[in-house]
């Protein structure tokens, strides 16, 4: 659950949620759609810059989870909302595809990460 001390940013032209400002100090933390740091303590606009900097375009990428027998795992984000993060096992946009996911604490954790290896590339047992 997202603490109640964070404060919305929102995208000027449509609204939408890119992320928080958390005070901390005499500055505010950046903080993106997944609960984690973009910046350190920084003045309110350097932090408001950071999060439009870096919008929301991300969320799309390819990620990559570590399941619990130290395995990885191609995905892609689902949900992400301040109640939770919900992956979806990398279906190459098969819509016959078995459907896998997991649901995830928010702040998501860190063994849900950007994808390392060559998304063109399917590697032995990445979709574990």
């Amino acid at each position: 659950m997202r603490p109640e001390d964070w404060i919305d940013h929102r995208r000027a032209g449509d609204r939408e949620l890119v992320g928080w400002l958390r005070p901390e100090g005499d500055g505010f933390v950046a903080i993106d759609r997944l609960g984690r740091p973009v910046t350190g303590a920084v003045d309110w606009d350097v932090a408001e810059a950071a999060l439009e900097e870096r919008g929301l375009h991300w969320l799309a990428d390819l990620w990559e989870l570590e399941l619990e027998d130290g395995r990885t795992t191609r995905v892609r984000l689902v949900e992400v909302s301040p109640e939770r993060v919900v992956v979806k096992r990398d279906d190459f946009g098969d819509v016959t595809a078995e459907l896998r996911t997991w649901t995830l604490p928010f702040p998501a954790p860190a063994t849900l990460r950007p994808y390392a290896g060559d998304a063109s590339v399917l590697e032995g047992g990445s979709l574990g």
